[in-house]
């Protein structure tokens, strides 16, 4: 096998669709390795505009602003992957992705260092009450007043959610010498000085600033409202940089308002803007020291090339070597290219019979497997074969017609 020769399915026919402005290294990326049908779209599609434009796509790019439903996924006949350039995936219907065998891929890790880093900023801001101070100036008013504002160090940071963003802000916060505690409703091992809290309500009643770093869930929708709000402690900052969700936004700017919080940061909303430009409103807007930005929390440059990189190789692995290692859909399986074979990926139901059933397959029309390999989740199951190159088109043309196939496709 050459590496002009990787995939069986000419490249210059994927087709790739970026959509929300993705990086232009990924675009580089796929050109490099010579994917020549590649379109960039700057902003989000409707449902209607993206049932049309997935038709004939195999790799779709998307941020966080479209939404991919069944509809959708119906539609996107030939597709393989999705990969969503940002840390989430509840902008995918994942249940149905699965169903329909179609691959996720995100980059979890990707713009860590910038949400932490923005949130430290965040809290000198806030704490030294910057904002009203850079209001006031620009209102040509002169505020050279210490009052209510004071120094980070010795302070107590409560982190929600110590995941990777929550323990890189934590390691920062200790860096400038602030007493940093945390909760998370799975148990984690702590850095540095760090101390875990039983509870969100021992929590916010101990920190100084309190910081939100979990997914939206369930469980998260108004984690924070008007009964928890009650126990912060007095005078305290809130920072969401996390889901929008999370927060009720009308007891905050009432606790606002009251002076039982002294100020907030807020980056992520239950309802924002389709595009730049378009109308926005909050009950936080118009309240003195809180910071509104437009969920911007990871968008820097090095992390937007970081994430076009991550995203962008977990696409070409599964669209060259089948590897789904990474995927919130398909198994995953990472493994090496075998020499002198083809390589067929068979994915379908997780029901019992089916391994067995492709086996008795191939095996009766005297196919010879060389390599095979098996990984099932709660839905579907994913099976690699590699397989003689004489007989490879006969084999897919079999598998196809195995029981319970969602997708098979010819690798190599």
């Amino acid at each position: 096998m050459t590496d002009k020769q990787i995939t069986s399915y000419p490249k210059e026919k994927i087709n790739i669709l970026l959509l929300e402005n993705i990086s232009d290294t990924a675009v580089k990326f796929f050109k490099d390795n010579g994917y020549t049908s590649v379109k960039k779209i700057t902003g989000a599609l409707s449902e209607e505009d993206l049932i049309r434009e997935v038709k004939d796509v195999h790799l779709l790019g998307i941020r966080s602003k479209t939404q991919i439903t069944p509809r959708v996924l119906d539609a996107a006949k030939k597709l393989q992957a999705i990969g969503c350039f940002c840390i989430g995936v509840n902008q995918v219907d994942l249940k149905y992705a699965k169903q329909q065998g179609v691959a996720v891929f995100n980059a979890p890790y990707s713009n860590t260092r910038s949400v932490a880093e923005l949130v430290i900023g965040l809290s000198i801001l806030l704490i030294r009450r910057i904002v009203d101070k850079n209001k006031a100036a620009h209102e040509g008013i002169w505020l050279k007043d210490a009052k209510g504002s004071y120094e980070m160090r010795g302070k107590t940071l409560g982190i929600v959610g110590y995941g990777n963003i929550g323990t890189q802000v934590s390691v920062l916060a200790e860096a400038l010498g602030m007493q940093v505690i945390f909760y998370d409703t799975i148990t984690k091992l702590p850095l540095g000085n760090a101390v875990a809290k039983k509870s969100l309500k021992d929590l916010v009643s101990q920190a100084d600033i309190i910081t939100l770093h979990v997914p939206e869930t369930n469980s998260t929708k108004n984690l924070i409202n008007k009964n928890v709000i009650k126990n912060f402690k007095k005078g305290s900052i809130l920072i969401n940089y996390a889901r929008g969700e999370v927060v009720d936004l009308e007891a905050l700017a009432k606790a606002l308002q009251e002076g039982q919080m002294s100020g907030a940061a807020v980056d992520v909303y239950p309802w924002e803007p389709e595009k730049n430009g378009d109308k926005f409103t909050t009950p936080l807007q118009g309240l003195p020291n809180v910071i509104l930005t437009p969920h911007i929390g990871g968008s820097t440059e090095e992390a937007q090339q970081n994430i076009g990189e991550d995203v962008s190789n977990k696409l070409f692995q599964y669209l060259e070597m089948g590897v789904s290692i990474g995927s919130h859909t398909v198994p995953p399986l990472s493994l090496p290219p075998q020499e002198g074979a083809h390589r067929i990926l068979h994915v379908h139901r997780n029901v019992p019979g089916v391994l067995s059933a492709i086996n008795t397959t191939l095996a009766n029309n005297k196919i010879n497997i060389l390599g095979q390999y098996l990984k099932t989740n709660d839905e579907i199951g994913y099976v690699v074969l590699d397989l003689d190159r004489k007989i490879s088109n006969t084999a897919v043309n079999l598998l196809k017609e195995v029981k319970d196939t969602i997708k098979v496709r010819l690798l190599y």
